[in-house]
């Protein structure tokens, strides 16, 4: 007997994530993987993290903490917006969450009803739209070029004239690294509050910049969810610790969600956040090594024939336009793969439409490694008619 399988369950994979299955396959064998597709640092948590954590692990059981977060570690990330963005952040408005998966689980949930239009970038991060349609809400693509540096500006929206109850935007963005100037920033809030619009700024990739900083909505208005993580800068990606940014208004709709949907964020994890904020030199370091692997790309790409690209402001990708070697960008990164060892993402992940032609390429593992697919890379290109 068959049962029914519910609709909110017929998402589309998150291709990446096949990519690093096959990528595993392929190593089992015996055979070469170069690892450009999985946005994840190759490097863990800093040391001196997990040194002290094994003291904590000798005295406390490890129980379950207050839903929206152990107090030390909210009062850690509000200081953490004084220092970097000089905006006063209220502890009370920060909810820790089971990594930023869980936090755009809470977001949607708690500002959009079934049914609701929300507007995201196209190409953008594949799992917005999916968590989107399993919680019956349409989501709006945006389609944005290297014009907008592949934001949704005020002008885009304007020309787009569709009535949206929301919109997601990241900056710096997946997968084209792009980050949205200030100005920019400051008037997509205005026009976001001037129109009703619920905006969600997802700000995981803060910290990871290769010019002037990121800038956080939460400088131009307080009607924005804010949506972070400690997997990328602070490399702590296996222990699913996110947190949001919300309104006042909203914080005891999330807390009541969150003790029903998830309970508490792990709580080994918690206290790990709390100290990674003393080894932000240690951090700052990794990022010089994503910048030394961008200008790497940057050389490299072109010289292979590949130069139809926005140069990445941040995170650690490089999203190419390879339209005179492929329109099925699926099965090119899975020759790819096969035939040289380089797992990349296709951008048909993060376009449906648009990203047939185009691929992701990650730079988030060490020097050497980057410079070996690189090479590999280069000597598959040019094997290609």
């Amino acid at each position: 007997m068959t049962l029914k399988i519910a609709d909110r369950a017929t998402v589309p994979p998150f291709i990446v994530m096949d990519v690093l299955h096959a990528s595993a396959q392929r190593a089992a064998q015996g055979l070469p993987v170069f690892h450009m597709a999985a946005g994840q640092p190759s490097v863990g948590i800093p040391h001196g993290v997990t040194e002290r954590l094994k003291d904590l692990l000798d005295r406390d059981p490890m129980g379950y903490t207050v839903s929206l977060g152990i107090p030390e570690l909210r009062q850690k990330i509000a200081d953490h917006y004084q220092t970097t963005q000089g905006v006063t952040i209220a502890p009370e408005r920060v909810v820790v969450t089971t990594g930023s998966s869980g936090a755009f689980i809470l977001a949607f949930s708690s500002c959009f009803a079934p049914g609701d239009r929300v507007g995201l970038a196209a190409p953008g991060y594949p799992a917005y739209p999916s968590i989107l349609r399993s919680l019956g809400i349409e989501p709006v693509r945006i389609p944005v070029g290297p014009d907008s540096r592949y934001q949704p500006t005020v002008e885009v929206l304007e020309k787009l004239g569709e009535k949206l109850d929301g919109l997601i935007v990241a900056s710096p963005s997946n997968p084209t690294g792009t980050v949205m100037p200030a100005d920019e920033l400051e008037k997509l809030c205005q026009w976001c509050d001037a129109n009703g619009v619920r905006l969600i700024s997802d700000e995981i990739y803060h910290g990871i910049t290769f010019g002037d900083p990121a800038v956080s909505a939460t400088r131009f208005s307080q009607t924005p969810v804010i949506i972070n993580s400690f997997s990328k800068y602070f490399c702590m990606t296996g222990w699913r610790l996110g947190w949001m940014v919300v309104p006042e208004d909203m914080v005891r709709p999330i807390e009541c969600l969150t003790q029903n949907l998830f309970i508490s964020a792990p709580t080994l994890s918690q206290y790990a956040g709390t100290l990674v904020f003393d080894h932000l030199e240690e951090l700052e370091q990794r990022v010089q090594g994503y910048a030394a692997n961008r200008a790497l790309l940057l050389d490299a790409l072109p010289a292979a024939g590949i130069t139809r690209f926005a140069p990445p402001d941040g995170a650690f990708y490089l999203y190419a336009d390879v339209s005179h070697l492929t329109n099925d960008s699926l099965s090119f990164c899975q020759r790819m793969l096969a035939e040289c060892g380089v797992a990349a993402a296709p951008g048909v992940d993060f376009d449906p439409i648009g990203g047939q032609s185009s691929v992701r390429f990650s730079f988030a593992r060490d020097h050497q490694h980057v410079k070996q697919a690189v090479e590999a890379l280069t000597g598959w290109l040019s094997r290609q008619s």
